[in-house]
């Protein structure tokens, strides 16, 4: 019995030392009763992971285009009036009308004019003296008188009258003395200026 004992306590101190400096010793399986032993299942779910891209950056805006330059303004055209040319002398005459009468009282004539020529004259005349000069200018005739008397001298015959300013007048005169301010025609010429000067017609003196 002694001896057994021994044999058996030597046996349990091997196993310990075994089990102090080696694996320790693996369980004995059950013995089969019959009856299964439970089963563990472990069921790993697959994890899914979904990755979402960044958002992509927002599309650049294109840059707008350039506005256009605006056109040049077109500068201003200033066209000066080219000055009118000084009027001719007509048919030699010192006066610039075309049509009517022309006095110059410097050289004592005048001329009856027709579309810029001469038609009659020059002829000799008298005009205004002093403290009754004869007004330069251009002037309209106003009225006729073939048989005119003067109201303002004495009743002066004045025949053949043609008025162009105011009281002046064409009319048959002296040709020695000078007048009141009318132009003194020969009584031939002064009959000429009374059919040919109508109402209206233009007579210009110059000095």
């Amino acid at each position: 019995m002694r001896i057994k004992k021994l044999i058996v306590g030597a046996a349990l101190t091997g196993a310990a030392v075994l089990s102090a400096c080696g694996p320790a010793p693996q369980a004995r399986p059950a013995a089969d009763t019959g009856t299964p032993s439970p089963t563990t299942t472990t069921t790993t779910t697959p994890t899914t992971t979904t990755t979402t891209p960044p958002p992509a950056p927002p599309a650049a805006e294109p840059a707008p285009a350039p506005a256009p330059a605006p056109a040049p303004k077109p500068k201003p055209t200033t066209t000066k009036p080219k000055p009118k040319p000084a009027p001719k002398p007509a048919g030699g005459t010192p006066c610039t009308i075309t049509d009517g009468a022309c006095i110059d009282l410097s050289a004592n004539r005048s001329w009856l004019l027709k579309g810029g020529v001469v038609s009659y004259g020059p002829v000799p005349i008298t005009h205004g003296r002093p403290g009754y000069r004869t007004p330069p200018g251009t002037f309209r005739v106003s009225f006729k008188d073939i048989d005119h008397k003067s109201s303002l001298f004495d009743d002066a015959p004045m025949p053949y009258s043609v008025f162009f300013n105011g009281g002046i007048a064409f009319h048959a005169g002296s040709l020695r003395e000078l007048s009141h301010g009318c132009i003194h025609l020969s009584n031939g010429a002064a009959k000429t200026y009374y059919n040919s000067l109508a109402v209206g017609a233009t007579v210009q003196v110059v000095r």
